[in-house]
C-alpha cells in the first residue's frame, strides 16, 4: 500500500482543523467545563500526537519491529507540557508545521506493509494499519470536539436563548 492517500487526508483535515481554529470567534483558552480541553489544548494534542504518537509509533512498527514504543500519557501531558500556557498562535503553528512533516514523512515512505505488527501490551498486536486508520480518525474525533467547543461556546455568549432552530446536535 502506498499512504499517500492517508498523507492526502492528513493534510484536508488539518486544514479543516486551521480554518476552524485560525481566525476562531472564540477565547482559545476557554474551556466549557472543569476537565474539558480548551482549542489551544486541543491543538498542543494535536501536535504532539503527530509528533511523539501516530509518526513515532508507526515508524517503530514499520522499520524497527519488536522496539519498545516511548510511553504515551496525552491526558498528563496537558499538565506536564503545560499546554495551557502555550499561545494560540504558537499552539496553531506548532500542529501545522508537525503536520506537514507527518504528510511528507509518509508520502516518502513508498509502499508499506500494513500487517506489520507491535504487540501492545494493553491491547494486544497492533497493525501498521491500525495505526494508520486510528491517525486519520483521530483528526475527525478532534475536529468533531473543536466544533463542540464552538457550539459550546457560542451557547455560552447567549445564555438567555436557545438554538433549537438550529436543529439537533
Amino acid at each position: 500500500m502506498k499512504p499517500g492517500a492517508s498523507a492526502r487526508q492528513l493534510a484536508r483535515t488539518a486544514a479543516a482543523i486551521r480554518a476552524l481554529c485560525a481566525e476562531t470567534p472564540l477565547d482559545p483558552h476557554w474551556r466549557p467545563a472543569p476537565g474539558k480541553w480548551s482549542m489551544v489544548e486541543v491543538l498542543c494534542h494535536l501536535a504532539d500526537e503527530d509528533r511523539d504518537d501516530f509518526r513515532r509509533r508507526l515508524d517503530l512498527t514499520l522499520h524497527h519491529p519488536g522496539t519498545p514504543w516511548p510511553p504515551n500519557d496525552p491526558e498528563k501531558w496537558v499538565q506536564e507540557r503545560n499546554y495551557a500556557a502555550r499561545s494560540h498562535a504558537d499552539a496553531l503553528a506548532d500542529f501545522l508545521a508537525e503536520r506537514e512533516r507527518s504528510v511528507a514523512w509518509l508520502e516518502g515512505l513508498g509502499s508499506i506493509d500494513l500487517a506489520k505488527s507491535y504487540l501492545h501490551p494493553r491491547v494486544g498486536p497492533l497493525h501498521a494499519g491500525d495505526l494508520l486508520l486510528s491517525w486519520l480518525n483521530h483528526d475527525l474525533l478532534h475536529l468533531r470536539q473543536l466544533v463542540r467547543l464552538e457550539f459550546a461556546w457560542n451557547e455560552s455568549r447567549l445564555p438567555d436563548h436557545s438554538s433549537r432552530y438550529a436543529g439537533e446536535w
